[in-house]
């Protein structure tokens, strides 16, 4: 029984980091294939904007929901719907013969990912402990740091090979795959006996859906987001009266929570800014292809999938916060070795090598945010604290993407605006570093 229990272990977090990729990797196939979407359905700039924004919509909108409601159905049994949504979703993407067929589409795809991502976390909580644990988080942070980078590579290669159409259509047999491999190896989880928080979950969906519509619009929607923060400020008060809270307010009562919270909502700020606008520069500026333009990103790629690995040994040696912390100090380096880039430098010593200190500083800091995000959570919460991860990371990447073009939107020439962009973006990673310090450190010296 105890080999029978360990073989099926090892097979759980295989299947989890493979469907996680899976909601990292259209997005990226999205950037890097959008001229091909664009022109094969004639889709105008906002229409294509919004190819990226329904999805953004509802995967950030209802993440909190879905972590919640692995807790209260079970883990199994939502991860199954999830990636069932999934696929019947991705399908209709590669089908799309229109802007509303497309576009609606990827409104379901991220009903599916939110139901899908915040189980996948739960699960490792769920089935690894000590140890084990902490190297399949490490994983996991790993995945979440090269999901993007490798769609860009995959996307790329589908739009200049392929079709972008196939980008989407291998996620329905892959996803049978999963389906089948988690019936077979994952045990049907504990459920909460509790109800779902029906009035917290319309008040956040309405407040994330608006506060993600309000800043990923075309013109910057300062009503709407002021309605959301109203909105999602309800959210809080309701969250604290009610017994069975959607999102339990005493995950933020532990400073190394709340610290990693902040931490990598500007973390993510920063970093998918960069993986949304340094392909718009290699081919603009330099004139790579789709397919070189995802080659281009491997520096970045590699390093952030070998430190990546290294850090559950690390962890165990120095502890996670002093290696988020070296993460982030290497983050800050590697964009402001980028910050030298002008119009005569080459892509090897302007981009290549900035992204080696770049990949090496995200490996080293996804694990130990991820781990520190749900770190002393109890079982019953694992899902709605995996949920609150999902979320923040999504959110961190909308409101700094929209921020920081925004901020940039005045500034003529493909390099100069690059490196206005590069500079918000070292701000914000100065601020996640400050995070790191000033409340998770302090934090963990209290608790010891």
């Amino acid at each position: 029984m105890e080999t029978t229990s360990v073989r099926k272990i090892d097979w759980i977090l295989p299947i989890i980091l493979v469907s996680y990729f899976m909601i990292l990797l259209d997005n990226s196939i999205v950037f890097t294939g959008s001229v091909q979407i664009a022109a094969d359905l004639n889709l105008n700039p906002l229409q294509l904007t919004w190819v990226s924004n329904a999805y953004a919509l509802t995967f950030g909108g209802l993440l909190l929901f879905g972590g919640r409601a692995s807790d209260i159905f079970g883990r199994r049994r939502m991860f199954i719907l999830g990636m069932v949504i999934f696929a019947i979703a991705s399908l209709f993407v590669g089908m799309a013969g229109s802007a509303a067929q497309i576009i609606i589409a990827r409104f379901f795809q991220g009903i599916g990912s939110a139901i899908l991502a915040p189980a996948t976390l739960a699960l490792i909580l769920d089935n690894y402990q000590g140890q084990r644990r902490v190297k399949a988080i490490a994983l996991y942070g790993a995945t979440a740091g090269i999901g993007a980078s490798i769609g860009l590579v995959l996307g790329g290669f589908f739009a200049s090979v392929f079709s972008w159409r196939d980008g989407f259509f291998i996620n329905v047999p892959i996803a049978i795959i999963l389906i089948l491999a988690s019936l077979k190896f994952i045990e049907s989880s504990h459920a909460v006996k509790a109800k779902i928080d029906l009035l917290g979950s319309l008040l956040s969906v309405l407040g994330m859906s608006a506060l993600i519509y309000g800043i990923s619009a075309e013109a910057y929607q300062l009503p709407i987001i002021l309605g959301a923060v109203i909105i999602l400020i309800l959210f809080i008060l309701v969250e604290h009266k009610i017994a069975s809270p959607l999102v339990p307010m005493n995950l933020f009562y532990d400073k190394r929570r709340s610290g990693a919270y902040l931490a990598r909502f500007l973390f993510t700020a920063a970093s998918f800014t960069y993986w949304f606008n340094t392909p718009q520069l290699l081919q603009n500026h330099f004139g790579f292809s789709p397919l070189l333009t995802g080659f281009a990103f491997f520096p970045l790629t590699l390093a952030v999938f070998f430190f990546s690995y290294q850090t559950a040994a690390l962890t165990e040696k120095y502890g996670n916060i002093r290696i988020l912390i070296i993460g982030l100090v290497l983050s800050v380096l590697g964009y402001g070795m980028t910050l030298f880039l002008t119009e005569q430098t080459s892509y090897l010593l302007g981009v290549a090598l900035p992204m080696v200190v770049i990949g090496i500083g995200q490996g080293l800091t996804l694990s130990p945010l991820t781990s520190l995000g749900v770190i002393g959570t109890s079982e019953d919460q694992a899902g709605s604290a995996s949920g609150l991860v999902n979320t923040i990371h999504q959110m961190g990447g909308s409101v700094g993407l929209a921020l920081i073009t925004t901020l940039s939107s005045g500034i003529t020439g493909a390099v100069a605006t690059y490196r206005r962009e590069i500079i918000l973006c070292t701000l914000l990673l100065i601020l996640s570093l400050a995070a790191a310090v000033v409340i998770i450190y302090r934090g963990s010296r209290k608790n010891n």
